[in-house]
């Protein structure tokens, strides 16, 4: 089983998806290969019709099942310094390099690789195969799926995402909310500073207020929070406006995220800066011109996975792992849009996320042998998963 799957995961590597361009080859590839199983597949493109979520079922089309999922997209390989090509799977001193081989087409490949067997296990379950686009810029397919499994009523009981964890079980991350907000103000000279609205000056007052609430989240920490560190974090990416030292500068952008522990920090934050902006920034700025605004973008809300006292995935991926407690990660993933739809998810697949969008990304193969095994004994259970 581990030839076969790394045979597709050479495949899969050599399928150049970068969130910029198409996935719209793999997602045909990864479709043939699981219709060959005779899995019921759905191909969902987007509105430009370039990108696609599959998601596909063995078994009977019914409630309940687990859901096996994956991101199909990369991050560039631009200005890094790889030692092979990055889009051509390099087996060496049992390390596979390549684009994508740890984040996250090593656990799509296993998954391949496992699906004719699968086939043959399955019987009052469905086991189902999400792979979805742009989880690297925002998780957006990861929503357009969430959106689409709703309006048609799908309803999987549980999940695994095999995002690299060293086969780690993950019950728990943060979220990730990435916004930017730009400010239009009036250009003018500089010597007549009362004559303009600096739109400079107004982010920096935003930066500002933002700054204070970052410390009033850590006192907002839940006395039981496993995350490090334990509280919601804000983070200042940029600060970009003006043009020239005598320019009253009309234009700003402060492009920020933060990483919620619960949902109710984030609509505290999201809030206040609502308040300062309406009571405090705005009326100033309007007194000298009208059409002044501050406009916050928002680039991606992923929920986070919130750890359940109660969740079967965990009970399940604990005991084909060996693996008999459960960690949190700072770094994001699908799981939490999952977990909105009411499954109980866990996040575990091999290879490690310290290498991760570097150069010379690369995958253990015996973390694959790993995952691989797990897999097999998931396949065993099909049978034994419980009803929705």
């Amino acid at each position: 089983m581990i030839d076969q799957t790394k045979r597709i995961l050479s495949d899969l590597v050599a399928f150049p998806t970068v969130s910029a361009d198409s996935n719209l080859e793999m997602i045909a590839y990864l479709a043939n290969q699981l219709e060959d199983c005779g899995a019921q597949v759905d191909v969902l493109t987007d509105g430009s019709g370039r990108k696609a979520n599959l998601f596909a079922t063995l078994g009977p089309l019914r409630d309940g099942g687990i859901v096996l999922s994956g991101h199909s997209d990369v991050v560039p390989v631009t200005d890094q310094n790889w030692a092979t090509d990055p889009f051509k799977m390099v087996e060496r001193d049992g390390l596979l390099f390549g684009r994508g081989t740890c984040d996250m087409k090593g656990f799509i490949a296993a998954t391949l690789a496992m699906a004719p067997v699968f086939a043959q296990q399955v019987r009052d379950q469905p086991l189902h195969f999400a792979f979805t686009y742009d989880e690297e810029t925002g998780c957006i397919g990861a929503r357009h799926l969430a959106q689409n499994l709703t309006e048609r009523s799908i309803k999987p009981s549980l999940a695994i995402i095999g995002e690299p964890t060293n086969m780690r079980v993950i019950d728990g991350h943060k979220g990730c909310y990435e916004y930017s907000t730009h400010f239009q103000g009036l250009e003018g000279h500089g010597s007549a500073p009362d004559c303009g609205v600096n739109a400079i000056e107004f982010a920096v007052r935003y930066v500002s207020r933002l700054l204070d609430l970052r410390d009033e989240l850590k006192l907002m920490a839940p006395n039981d929070s496993r995350f490090e560190p334990p509280w919601t974090t804000v983070n200042l990416g940029a600060l970009n406006g003006g043009q020239v030292h005598n320019v009253i500068a009309p234009r700003a952008t402060v492009d920020w995220e933060m990483r919620p522990v619960q949902a109710s920090d984030a609509d505290f934050v999201n809030e206040a800066l609502k308040t300062f902006c309406d009571e405090v920034l705005l009326p100033s700025m309007r007194l000298v011109y009208p059409d002044a605004s501050i406009v916050t973008e928002v680039i991606g809300e992923i929920a986070g996975l919130m750890p359940a006292d109660d969740n079967e995935t965990l009970k399940i991926v604990s005991e084909l792992t060996g693996i008999n407690r459960a960690d949190v990660v700072s770094f994001g993933t699908e799981a939490g849009i999952f977990q909105s739809l009411g499954m109980d998810v866990v996040v575990c697949g091999p290879g490690s996320i310290e290498q991760a969008h570097k150069a010379n990304e690369f995958l253990a193969v015996d973390q694959l042998d790993q995952c691989l095994k797990m897999l097999e004994g998931l396949g065993a259970k099909l049978s034994e998963l419980p009803n929705q």
